[in-house]
C-alpha cells in the first residue's frame, strides 16, 4: 500500500490557520476510515495536533448542529 501523506496536510493546515474546522476534523476521520490505521507519522502528526490544542494554539471551531443549525453554547451566568 502506497502511503499518503493527507492525514498531515490536514495537520499543517490545522496548525499554520490556528483552527481545527469542522472541514479538517472530518477530512482526519475520512482518511483513517479510508485507511483503516494509523500510519506512524500520521500518528506523530495528530499527537502534535492535539498536543497545540492542549497549549491553547489551535482553537477547535463548533460545526453545525443535527439539523444544519448552529450548536447553541450555554451561558452560565
Amino acid at each position: 500500500m502506497t502511503p499518503t501523506f493527507s492525514i498531515r496536510r490536514l495537520v499543517e493546515q490545522a496548525l499554520h490557520s490556528g483552527l481545527l474546522t469542522p472541514e479538517i476534523e472530518q477530512g482526519i476521520n475520512a482518511e483513517l476510515t479510508r485507511l483503516g490505521y494509523l500510519p506512524i507519522g500520521d500518528s506523530e502528526a495528530l499527537e502534535l495536533l492535539m498536543y497545540e490544542m492542549d497549549e491553547g494554539r489551535i482553537r477547535l471551531v463548533p460545526g453545525l448542529g443535527a439539523y444544519g443549525e448552529p450548536l447553541q453554547q450555554t451561558v452560565i451566568g
